[in-house]
């Protein structure tokens, strides 16, 4: 496990309900919220899986971008916003511009597909096609491409990337599949893919990059990015 900084100067929003992601972001060292998305990924469509999993984190850092907008909104029209006492009027409404928001904050949007003979493969539909995915995976290869977004909500700087990984499988038996399909985890990611369970780990039998990117997060890529937005050389 990575060390943590000994003092973060900034905010982090992890925009993903991914467990992955969370523990990923948090062994770098991070403390962080998160918030989802809700985007119908469907609705996007780009012919290259590069293209397609940028597009997507850039829809999910709108679609958050557009929740907290909406909060900060509510939280103003919000009554009272006044107290009287004692001959003194006391502004109670939530300061927009306090001390403890003079801190950056930077939200964190991904993405990720598998490529499997050139095929684009998303989230399983059924497990009907969950269980074609694996099977097609025995004995053969994959890929995953991952996008990082990276957004400095203090100054709207963004900054962005994707990262790619072959994975390279040994037979995989059929009850192992049937055992990850009566489990149901992999209905939930991409391709079906989660080379990091213990039932599918004994059949990888190489990984071309980084472990962390086919978990969904790109370390090396995700620090790059928080770097270049808030201006510094080296994030501790």
């Amino acid at each position: 496990m990575e060390s943590a900084p000994r003092h973060q100067e900034f905010k982090i929003i992890l925009g993903s309900s991914s467990v992955a992601r969370r523990k990923i972001l948090a062994d770098m060292g991070f403390e962080f919220t998160t918030m989802s998305a809700d985007i119908d990924e469907k609705a996007i469509r780009k012919d290259k899986p590069e293209d397609l999993v940028v597009a997507l984190a850039e829809a999910k850092a709108d679609a958050i971008v557009g929740k907290l907008e909406s909060n900060e909104n509510q939280e103003k029209d919000d009554k009272p916003t006044v107290v009287i006492a004692a001959d003194t009027v006391e502004n109670v409404q939530p300061k927009l511009h306090s001390k403890e928001d003079a801190e950056p904050t930077l939200l964190i949007t991904c993405d990720q597909v598998v490529v499997y003979e050139g095929m684009v493969r998303e989230k399983p539909s059924s497990k009907e096609e969950a269980r074609q995915f694996i099977k097609g995976y025995s004995g053969r290869h994959a890929a995953t491409v991952s996008s990082v977004l990276v957004t400095n909500l203090s100054n709207g700087t963004k900054k962005g990337g994707w990262d790619k990984v072959e994975i390279h499988f040994h037979d995989i038996p059929e009850e192992v599949i049937d055992k990850l399909l009566e489990e149901g985890l992999v209905l939930n990611v991409a391709g079906g893919l989660i080379i990091e369970h213990p039932l599918i780990l004994p059949y990888v039998k190489e990984v071309v990059g980084g472990t962390d990117s086919v978990m969904g997060l790109p370390k090396a890529l995700t620090r790059r990015l928080m770097e270049e937005v808030l201006q510094i050389e080296h994030l501790q």
